[in-house]
């Protein structure tokens, strides 16, 4: 198969195609031949050198990937052979073939095609895992989302609005901000121009948001403790603004019941990991063949185009998803 080789960690013009055997497929797992994958902000990390990899996973990148089922590990149970599904990868999208466990594939929601599926598992396996079962947005709750043009953020904000809750965004310029409100935000927030944590507490007539879902860390640590109602959760996915937090006043989280929580996906168990796909069959999957969420994909490129597509993403002005096609 040809797939994305990475030699040493560095630059977009590291990753080289390059012909290999296809992959190990291990008892519980489907080999899916892919159509398309997606790219992450983990992949940058890892073709820098800075995402460690966890034990048994596959060195080459990618964590998303849609295609056909073209071969079943033993005990591999709920699709058969032809079946299209997309599936989150533990390693290993990056390549015209990838294995992944059979518990964290579903099928394509009815009426997309593989760019559209393909957008789908990192973004919505992450946000249902950390905003729904971890911090419990409920209906009738307020919410606020850093990075609310990204993958993470549109797949956010939308879930959030389908389930009842009150949206508000944070992004980097007018035309994303303008994007955040169009899938449902009903304040979003130019962080360049004002502080979230004023604007936030001016919306909600100084009560604060009850779920917050953090990708900068550090730097935003006491706006996000000081933009939270009674009984708030900040649920922190990544620390793109440092993970230190010095000199942070933690008195408010005693007085107002708060709940800090983080978690990555990667590192997960595959039962942990099953769980989260179960639940996205039953409560996300109708939604997305309804139409009423749908992923966000700001490009498709071709397979060749790899190191593009990774600078598109390092610049930072994509809104939504960029997906890699395949053939």
């Amino acid at each position: 198969m040809t797939y994305v080789d990475l030699p040493g960690p560095g630059g977009p013009e590291n990753m080289v195609l390059a012909r290999g055997p296809l992959p190990e497929v291990r008892p519980g797992d489907i080999l899916i031949r892919v159509e398309a994958f997606g790219i992450n902000r983990p992949d940058v990390l890892q073709r820098k050198g800075d995402y460690p990899l966890p034990a048994g996973a596959s060195p080459i990148l990618g964590l998303e990937a849609a295609g056909e089922v073209v071969a079943l590990g033993e005990g591999a149970t709920g699709f058969s052979t032809g079946d299209k599904v997309c599936a989150l990868a533990n390693g290993g999208a990056y390549a015209e073939y990838c294995a992944v466990p059979a518990t964290q594939a579903l099928r394509w929601p009815k009426g997309y095609d593989a760019a559209k599926a393909a957008a789908l598992p990192e973004t919505f396996f992450t946000v249902w895992a950390n905003v729904f079962d971890m911090a419990r947005l409920k209906s009738g709750e307020t919410f606020l989302v850093h990075g609310g043009s990204s993958g993470i953020g549109t797949t956010a904000i939308q879930l959030a609005r389908a389930f009842g809750a009150e949206v508000f965004a944070t992004a980097g310029n007018a035309a994303k901000c303008e994007a955040c409100e169009a899938l449902g935000a009903k304040r979003a927030i130019n962080y360049r121009e004002e502080d979230f944590k004023a604007v936030v507490l001016q919306e909600t007539g100084g009560r604060g948001v009850d779920v917050i879902l953090d990708m900068v860390g550090g730097r935003y640590f006491d706006r996000n403790i000081g933009s939270l109602a009674k009984d708030g959760r900040l649920s922190i996915i990544a620390f793109l603004g440092g993970a230190r937090v010095d000199g942070a006043n933690i008195a408010p989280i005693l007085m107002k019941r708060l709940q800090v929580m983080g978690s990555l996906l990667r590192p997960r168990t595959a039962a942990e990991k099953q769980a989260i796909r179960d639940g996205l069959a039953e409560k996300v999957w109708p939604l997305l063949e309804g139409g009423d969420v749908a992923p966000v994909i700001q490009a498709v490129l071709p397979f060749a185009e790899i190191a593009g597509a990774h600078r598109l993403m390092e610049e930072g002005d994509h809104i939504g998803k960029i997906v890699m096609r395949i053939g």
